[in-house]
């Protein structure tokens, strides 16, 4: 058995997570998803940011987030325009992580 020299079959890898946003390696370029353009990636754990797979050679897919994203928006971000909400129930688990409570009648 040959080993291939380092990094040379990586297709795609989390290269680091900053406090800003991530680093990810994609085919041989680096890119910088910012939590403020990337929010769904924002308080996750560290293995489910990493798990991460290329697919059909240009599409970006977490399972573990259920994150889609094409390279195409990676390198041009300006086609598509964000359209993240936090939906009510996202807001709702959100409010119970910080102690808040809703009343019930």
């Amino acid at each position: 058995m040959k080993s291939s020299r380092h990094g040379e079959n990586i297709l795609v890898s989390v290269e680091n997570i900053t406090p800003f946003g991530i680093w990810l390696f994609v085919k041989g370029r680096e890119y910088f998803l910012s939590y403020k353009d990337y929010p769904y990636f924002r308080d996750q754990t560290l293995k489910s940011i990493q798990t991460v797979q290329l697919l059909h050679g240009y599409h970006l897919y977490w399972s573990k987030l259920d994150v889609d994203l094409e390279i195409d928006n990676l390198e041009n971000p300006e086609k598509y325009p964000l359209k993240w909400r936090a939906t009510k129930a996202h807001r709702l688990s959100q409010s119970e992580g910080t102690g808040k409570k809703s009343a019930s009648r």
